[in-house]
């Protein structure tokens, strides 16, 4: 397979080096989105295609293969169905954008502590949704977080619009913070965020190069991370799909596709790649 349309220099950079070396790098992605196809209920989520396969054919090469999301650890492997996929025994899920950590070598999860502020929210939110006319807004309970959706109400944008004055007012109320994205507003703790997660991944493992796939805000502080890092001498690839239509992610990618088919097509060039080094 083909090299895929790298648009940068950087990334051309970053694409050669983890061909080159592949022992020194990490390979990590967004689940929702990216792995797997958006859909209206979060908990029918399933990786496309391949997806899975892509990513157990490069762990057999790479340093480590990983999986940010903002779901729940357990939540997302049971979605993904990554227990016991042959090829992915070294596999983390980095869940709650980091505040939790599954490694398959062990089946076990472990976490920070999640702020007192989110069971304040989490009782507080009903009536607010309440008060401002919007009791039907999906509100998608991540233990340590809460992610309000909008995408099955009648008006999604105007209430996305509606809910993200009050919405902050009540994450600065119980010392969290609101981080939006594709019609959806997620009240989380602050200090916690896949730049966090990957910057801790990149220390634990001591990587030189890094492939990082997303799709949606919450990508930004990842792909800022990695900027970061870059120019301490990372090498790395920005993966982005056009699946959230994240204007500012997509302006920051060094590859762009266009929905989780085009990750697959891109992990399996990068595994051909290291395969005929």
């Amino acid at each position: 397979m083909s090299t895929p349309t790298i648009q940068t220099e950087a990334g051309r950079e970053g694409w050669e080096a983890i061909v080159a070396d592949p022992a020194t790098a990490v390979i990590s992605t967004d689940f929702d989105g990216v792995l797997s196809p958006l859909v209206e209920d979060p908990a029918r989520a399933r990786p496309e295609e391949g997806a899975l396969d892509a990513l157990a054919r490069l762990a057999a090469s790479v340093q480590q293969v990983a999986i940010v999301t903002g779901r729940p650890a357990l939540v997302a492997t049971e979605l993904t169905g990554v227990t016991g996929h042959p090829g992915l025994g070294r596999l983390v899920v980095l869940g709650h954008y980091g505040l939790e950590r599954w490694e398959a070598a062990t089946g076990k999860v472990t976490s920070d502590p999640v702020p007192a502020g989110v069971a304040e929210a989490r009782s507080r939110l009903p009536e607010l949704l309440q008060e401002l006319g919007v009791p039907d807004a999906f509100v998608e309970d991540k233990e340590s977080s809460l992610a309000v959706h909008t995408r099955r109400l009648p008006d999604p944008v105007g209430a996305f619009e509606r809910l993200r004055t009050p919405l902050t007012e009540l994450a600065e109320s119980t010392e969290l913070r609101l981080e939006p994205g594709n019609l959806v507003l997620e009240l989380r703790p602050p200090g916690i965020d896949k730049g966090v997660a990957l910057r801790r991944l990149l220390e634990s493992t001591g990587a030189q190069s890094i492939l990082y796939a997303g799709d949606d805000l919450g990508d930004l502080a990842a792909y800022r991370a990695i900027e970061e890092q870059r120019k301490a001498g990372l090498r790395a690839v920005l993966l982005a799909t056009r699946s959230s239509n994240a204007t500012e992610l997509i302006e920051a990618a060094d590859i762009v596709v266009d929905d989780p088919t085009g990750v697959v097509t891109v992990l399996t060039a990068l595994s051909d790649a290291i395969a005929a080094r």
